[in-house]
């Protein structure tokens, strides 16, 4: 089978299913040829699992401060460029597209009448789920951005929906943390801010990971870093606590590896502020609207977290795939949910690793 597989970049929550996703359909022995798009080609990293990838540039929101730029969105979205590369991206040689939540793959295949499986968050929202800063537009957005013939929406819950658990990989849990290690990912915030937002809280050790790192500081604690898999793989594992935006692949690594979670969503971005609406109300996590240094203080105290064992979701799709992509009934998608646990764990049990990170 020849699956061409469609991968929105501009955050890298989808990069990084991806790849989960690409581990799995090599180990199937199946033919795949990734495209990306979202972001400037040259802002990829770690991509050598995906092999002689394409690039296209897509669409992608442009964000400040925490915001999302609606005019700024709608100057840099190239139209004509955009059609130009759904009328030229030929699938006539695949037997089956994937997209997650891609534009120029979605558009192309409906055009092409190619059979094609939508694999992202995003697919579960046209199911009963959370939801919260809907409007007209996000909707629409949100309903027509990537559309495909079978969305299969992933989430944190199955809400009583025919959705499926996240695609994340699932390593051994770490049996060490440093109690006062703290991972941020706010790359879309001002970072001069929040490094300022940070410095008062000496007794914490903040790794700050962005796409453009702030290295003009006095702060000894904090310790600003290049986007890289491997080194914040490493400090996911042993650190405490996450702070990030809202979106879905970080978050559930933080649940699945036993993290306390702090979100701040994007602005203006009904996706992110619906899964902030859904942490809170699952217990799984805690919210803030804005960069707010009383609830960064009071959550930095917190020594609640809830460890979540998420199967092998992307292994039980590609035998999906394998064994003829039959309808997704709730039968099977309870059968997917039915290993998952949800453990309560007290953070200040937990063994220390007293190693220092730089």
């Amino acid at each position: 089978m020849k699956i061409f597989y469609g991968i929105q970049g501009t955050g890298n929550g989808h990069i990084t299913r991806g790849r989960i996703m690409a581990r799995e359909l090599h180990a199937a022995e199946m033919a795949v040829t990734y495209q990306f798009t979202g972001r400037d080609q040259d802002q990829f990293f770690d991509m050598e699992i995906f092999k002689d990838h394409q690039w296209r540039k897509g669409l992608t929101f442009s964000v400040k401060n925490g915001k999302i730029n609606h005019l700024k969105t709608v100057l840099k979205s190239s139209p004509v460029r955009l059609i130009r590369d759904i009328r030229q991206l030929d699938l006539r040689d695949y037997d089956l597209v994937i997209c997650d939540f891609e534009p120029v793959t979605a558009w192309a295949a409906r055009q092409q009448k190619k059979k094609t499986i939508g694999l992202s968050h995003q697919y579960a929202f046209q199911y009963a789920i959370p939801r919260a800063g809907g409007d007209p537009i996000s909707e629409a957005v949100m309903k027509n951005f990537a559309p495909v013939e079978i969305g299969i929406g992933l989430h944190w819950h199955h809400f009583g929906q025919p959705i499926l658990p996240p695609i994340i990989a699932t390593p051994d849990i770490p049996q060490h943390t440093r109690k006062n290690k703290i991972v941020v990912y706010l790359p879309f915030e001002n970072q001069r801010h929040l490094i300022e937002l940070l410095a008062p809280f000496r007794d914490y050790e903040f790794n700050i990971y962005s796409f453009f790192p702030e290295q003009n500081h006095a702060y000894a604690h904090i310790h600003c870093k290049p986007l890289s898999l491997h080194g914040f793989q490493k400090d996911l594992h042993d650190c405490t606590g996450i702070m990030c935006n809202a979106g879905f692949e970080l978050a559930s690594e933080a649940l699945y590896l036993g993290k306390k979670l702090l979100v701040k969503p994007v602005h203006a971005q009904m996706e992110q502020t619906s899964n902030a609406a859904a942490l809170v109300e699952l217990g799984y996590g805690q919210a803030m609207k804005k960069l707010d240094r009383t609830i960064i203080e009071q959550w930095l105290h917190e020594t609640k977290a809830v460890r979540i064992t998420y199967p092998n979701t992307a292994r039980h799709l590609v035998e999906w795939i394998k064994n003829g992509m039959q309808p997704i009934d709730q039968g099977w998608c309870d059968q997917v949910w039915s290993t998952v646990q949800v453990m309560p764990i007290d953070l200040s049990l937990m063994p220390e690793n007293n190693a220092k990170t730089a």
